[in-house]
């Protein structure tokens, strides 16, 4: 199915690539985003979805120093989030702290509660456990992986152990599995690595080329997601991870991020530079026979996973963002500093 967008919009005054739910936010539909702009003084915008779901509204506008490439959520903490920025010459990391005042301020100043300067090289994401109160953080960069001690009320982060992924592996992103406080994935250039944070060392891979965008299903231990430059996306059975048990075509250009439903069980998101969303819904009796069909069948099956298409963009998406609080709402982000604003209660029927 292909369609425009009936959604919410709400414009930044600057580029954007990054957009996170604020999971910890109980009371109201929330989202975190930065801009990413090199010469103008960057902003982190608190977005919240009123009350009748038909206004995206700004709770907070806060100065930022420097462009931000990557920005998440603190899960246990509504005001607490982490950025990765970039001075134009090096990377750096940093948790915030929110004001507790910021609603009655003109222009609050946002707190700097930590920083992560362990890193030597280009620093490419902060990752937070997902499922609950974790007082772990984990940075990556090119060749590093850290695992943090972060203490919020003692403003303190300090390095509790790292590895390196070694020199022919360029990690870029990865995922926390919602299953295992022990258990994350990297993406490299030729791989996704998955180690055991009680040793630090590799224990598994899928050897793909390209992985943009990766996640674990919070609905099944051991189903996993990747989404890649030009053979779209793939799902995966980790205890059997040579050969993915679905796949799905993605995008016409390529394919940047996926995301998995944290409620409805097999529902994905995906975007990519082609200017489209993708709602896919790949049930866990499909991922479960991957059956000896025909090629046209095969190609049936593919076409009907796709539920629809959200085209009404006008530059490259690279931020989604499913709410945990409603989570038939989404949130996109797209290169020009677009927000908008989904629901996918219409396909909800639709599952099985």
């Amino acid at each position: 199915m292909q369609g425009g967008s009936s959604g919410i919009g709400y414009g930044l005054k600057y580029q954007a690539r990054c957009i996170s739910d604020v999971k910890a936010d109980t009371d109201y539909t929330s989202f975190l985003t930065g801009t990413l702009s090199l010469k103008e003084e960057n902003e982190v915008h608190l977005l919240r979805l009123s009350s009748g779901g038909t206004e995206l509204v700004c709770e907070g506008l806060f100065s930022h120093p420097n462009e931000i490439w990557d920005l998440a959520s603190c899960p246990f903490d509504q005001r607490i989030f982490s950025t990765v920025f970039s001075t134009g010459e090096s990377f750096g990391a940093a948790i915030w702290q929110i004001p507790e005042l910021y609603g009655q301020l003109s222009s609050p100043q946002l707190e700097r509660v930590a920083s992560l300067d362990a890193h030597v090289g280009k620093i490419n994401c902060v990752l937070w456990w997902p499922s609950g109160r974790c007082d772990k953080l984990i940075s990556m960069d090119e060749q590093n992986i850290f695992l943090w001690n972060l203490d919020c009320s003692k403003k303190s982060a300090e390095v509790q152990s790292k590895d390196s992924a070694g020199m022919l592996h360029s990690l870029s992103g990865g995922a926390w599995s919602p299953h295992d406080v022990n258990a994350v994935a990297a993406t490299g250039e030729s791989s996704v690595q998955f180690w055991d944070l009680r040793t630090m060392k590799k224990v598994n891979s899928i050897e793909r080329a390209h992985v943009r965008g990766v996640d674990y299903s919070p609905k099944r231990e051991h189903t996993f997601i990747t989404a890649e430059d030009e053979s779209g996306i793939h799902i995966w059975d980790l205890r059997k991870a040579k050969v993915p048990v679905q796949s799905l075509p993605g995008h016409t250009h390529w394919t940047w991020s996926v995301k998995c439903n944290p409620e409805y069980d097999g529902l994905i998101l995906s975007a990519g530079t082609d200017s489209a969303v993708n709602l896919w819904y790949a049930s866990s009796s499909s991922t479960d026979e991957k059956a000896s069909e025909s090629p046209v069948a095969s190609t049936r099956q593919r076409v009907n996973l796709l539920l629809n298409s959200y085209t009404d963009y006008e530059d490259s998406v690279y931020g989604l963002a499913w709410s945990s609080r409603e989570p038939w709402v989404f949130a996109s982000l797209s290169y020009d500093g677009r927000v908008v604003i989904e629901s996918v209660k219409p396909f909800l029927p639709r599952l099985k």
